[in-house]
């Protein structure tokens, strides 16, 4: 499938992510900038960070409990369309899934 995050500063990565890989790692396979992921995805922190672009919200459901706590973590201000990318994991459903990096 085809994920594309939208930078802070204009410009797009876009990479092909197998099914089953999470957003989290797939951008620090693709050197996304801000997305750092120190805790592996292990939902110990909030540093891969994203928003989901308005027309994927629907297909990459709402946050879990935990991640939702996690989410008031963030460093950049939170927003509607806010999730942790360690637990949007790569599907059919989600091809041409578009993220937005916030700025840090």
């Amino acid at each position: 499938m085809n994920v594309t995050w939208s930078l802070p500063d204009g410009s797009e990565i876009s990479a092909d992510v197998a099914e089953g890989v999470n957003m989290m790692e797939a951008a620090l396979a693709n050197s996304v900038p801000n997305v750092i992921g120190e805790c592996g995805g292990s939902l110990a922190c909030a540093t891969c960070h994203v928003y989901v672009d308005e027309g994927w919200h629907d297909k990459t459901g709402q946050a879990g409990d935990f991640e939702d706590a996690m989410l008031d973590a963030t460093e950049a201000e939170r927003g509607p369309h806010s999730r942790l990318s360690c637990q949007i994991v790569a599907s059919p459903e989600l091809d041409g899934l578009k993220l937005i990096v916030p700025a840090v």
